[in-house]
């Protein structure tokens, strides 16, 4: 069985969670989520907390009973707290701006790349070079953020591009040329 599964899920005051078979909505001052669980779990509230199970004793259910458990946990936090992702823009000329609800990022190109978020998801910039992607779902967080740092990801030689916050770059030497 899942040690992580086996976990309970403490659910805040300001958030509201409500059941259906399979069916988990969850409401907070961060917005709303649901997600529909697979098959092979049970999940129930007891209290101010959630508890997932699986259904049955056989392998499908013991795989997916720490994952589903996962999920709802982040949904819980992601509605009560919301997820940031910090990405960092290196280079000379390199920066981004927020026009709007869109991001419009300058990385060396022709032109600017313009990315327009989906529902729930928020673009902030701090000093032209600093990129918050905020939201109450973890994984469009995520996503969002993936699609920011492929406009230009980091390069090996100079570090130039766009990298996330703490992210090492593995540095390769240059060329030494003849003598």
């Amino acid at each position: 069985m899942s040690r992580i599964g086996k976990a309970p899920i403490p659910v805040p005051d300001k958030v509201n969670v409500s059941l259906n078979g399979l069916d988990v909505t969850v409401k907070g001052p961060k917005g709303e989520l649901s997600r529909t669980l697979p098959e092979g779990v049970t999940i129930s509230q007891e209290g101010n907390t959630l508890v997932v199970a699986p259904a049955q004793d056989n392998r499908r259910s013991r795989e997916r009973h720490g994952l589903c458990r996962t999920l709802v946990a982040n949904m819980v936090e992601g509605v009560s707290q919301g997820y940031t992702r910090k990405l960092e823009i290196t280079g000379v000329g390199y920066r981004a701006a927020v026009q709007g609800k869109k991001l419009v990022v300058s990385a060396g190109y022709s032109h600017p790349v313009e990315l327009v978020p989906p529902d729930g998801i928020t673009f902030a910039v701090e000093n032209n070079t600093t990129v918050l992607v905020s939201g109450a779902s973890k994984e469009l967080v995520g996503n969002e953020a993936a699609k920011v740092r492929a406009i230009r990801p980091p390069e090996p030689y100079k570090g130039k591009g766009i990298k996330y916050e703490g992210e090492r770059i593995l540095r390769k030497a240059g060329k030494t040329g003849k003598k």
